[in-house]
C-alpha cells in the first residue's frame, strides 16, 4: 500500500514543457472513468448481486444514473454524498484552468479552443459548464443544434466564435470548449433515428454499456461512429497534443484509434497514470513493444509532491497519486513566461 517518493523530484522543466504544449498546440483531452471514480467508482468495484439479479454492468449504470440525477438537481448534501461535490469541484476547477490556458494562445497560430473527449457518460462536465457561467467568457459546444429540441450532429463541431467590437474595429476569438462523448451520455435519447440532448437524465439513456462488445457497438451505431470520427479527425491535425487522464486503454476501439493517430508525426500523446504501477499496465493494455517517440507516460514518480495528492490510510501506509486536481494545478501555473523560448509567439 505504501507508495511514497524516495526523494523530492525536480519536475520544473517537465511542468514548464507541459504548460507550453497546452498553449502552443491544438489542445485535446481524453478523460476516462478514473476522473469520476471519486464518487462513482470503477468497473472493478462492482459485482453481480444475487438478490436483485443485476450484473456488475447494470449496477454501474444505476450508479452513474443516480449520481447524474443528483448532479443536475444539486441534491448531494446528505451524509456520504460529499464525494459528489468534491468530484464536481475537480471538474469545474479543471475546466476553468483550461479556459484560462487557451486564452494564452496566439489565435493566429493556434485556435483558442479545446476538445474534451470522454468515455464517461455521467454529466460532470456539463454541470461544470453551468458552474462557470458568469465567471469566465467561453463558448460551450456539445455538438447540438436547436432550442427546445436540441439534436446532436457531428457537423456542429469545429466552430470558431469571435467577439466583434461595437464599431467593427477589432475581432477577438472567444475560447471554446467542444465536448465529444463517443460512449454516449445519460442525457441522450434516441428519437426516430436522431439523438436528442436533454436537460435531464433520459428515461432510456443512449449509452455504450461496458459489456465487452463496445468496439462492435460503437461501429455499428452511426451516432457513436460519428463521435469517433471527430476524435480521429482532430488527432490527425498538425501540431496537436492529446492529454489523457483517468483512462487505462482497456477500451479496444479507443486504443486502436490512438495507436493509428500516433502515425501522425506532429501529434504528441501524453498520458498520466494515477499510480506508479500504471505505466506497465498502460503499456500492456496498449499492446506495444517499442514506445513511439510521440507517446509519453508520466506517473507520480515523475512529479514533485507539490503536484501529487496524498492518501493516508493509517500511520504506516500512505500513497501519492496523480489526479485531475493535480493536472489542474499544473495548468493553473501557465503564463506568458512559459513561451519565452517559443518562436511562434
Amino acid at each position: 500500500m505504501t507508495d511514497v517518493p524516495e526523494t523530492e523530484v525536480n519536475d520544473e522543466s517537465l511542468v514548464k514543457e507541459l504548460r507550453k504544449l497546452m498553449i502552443t498546440k491544438q489542445l485535446n483531452f481524453l478523460i476516462g472513468s478514473g476522473t469520476s471514480a471519486k464518487s462513482i467508482g470503477l468497473m472493478g468495484d462492482f459485482k453481480g448481486n444475487a438478490e436483485t439479479g443485476k450484473t456488475a454492468n447494470e449496477q454501474l449504470e444505476d450508479k452513474v444514473n443516480d449520481v447524474s440525477k443528483k448532479i443536475i438537481s444539486g441534491a448531494y448534501k446528505l451524509p456520504g454524498e460529499e464525494n459528489i461535490r468534491a468530484n464536481l469541484n475537480d471538474y469545474t476547477h479543471f475546466l476553468k484552468s483550461v479556459i484560462d490556458v487557451i486564452n494564452l494562445s496566439n489565435s493566429r497560430q493556434t485556435p483558442k479552443s479545446v476538445n474534451l473527449f470522454t468515455t464517461n457518460y455521467d454529466l460532470y462536465i456539463e454541470k461544470s459548464v453551468d458552474e462557470l457561467i458568469g465567471t469566465s467568457r467561453f463558448v460551450f459546444n456539445d455538438g447540438a443544434n436547436g432550442y427546445f429540441k436540441r439534436v446532436l450532429e457531428s457537423s456542429n463541431y469545429n466552430r470558431v466564435v469571435s467577439y466583434k467590437g461595437l464599431n467593427d474595429n477589432y475581432i477577438s476569438e472567444i475560447p471554446s470548449i467542444s465536448l465529444i462523448k463517443p460512449h454516449g451520455s445519460m442525457n441522450w435519447s434516441e428519437q426516430n433515428g436522431i439523438i436528442v440532448i436533454g436537460k435531464e437524465v433520459a428515461q432510456t439513456p443512449k449509452i455504450v454499456k461496458p459489456t465487452g462488445t463496445e468496439e462492435r457497438d460503437t461501429y455499428l451505431d452511426n451516432h457513436y461512429y460519428e463521435m469517433l470520427r471527430v476524435f480521429q479527425l482532430e488527432l490527425d491535425k498538425p501540431q496537436s497534443v492529446l492529454f489523457i487522464i483517468g483512462f487505462s486503454f482497456q477500451d479496444k476501439h479507443i486504443k486502436k484509434m490512438v495507436k493509428r493517430a500516433l502515425q501522425n508525426p506532429e501529434l504528441l500523446v501524453v498520458t498520466f497514470g494515477y499510480s506508479n504501477g500504471d505505466k506497465d499496465a498502460f503499456l500492456s493494455n496498449f499492446d506495444i513493444d517499442i514506445m513511439p517517440r510521440n507517446f509519453r507516460i508520466y506517473t507520480p514518480k515523475d512529479f514533485n509532491k507539490l503536484h501529487l495528492t496524498q492518501h493516508k490510510y493509517d500511520e504506516e501506509n500512505e500513497q501519492w497519486n496523480f489526479e485531475l486536481s493535480n493536472l489542474t494545478d499544473i495548468i493553473n501555473g501557465a503564463s506568458e513566461e512559459d513561451l519565452k523560448d517559443d518562436k511562434s509567439k
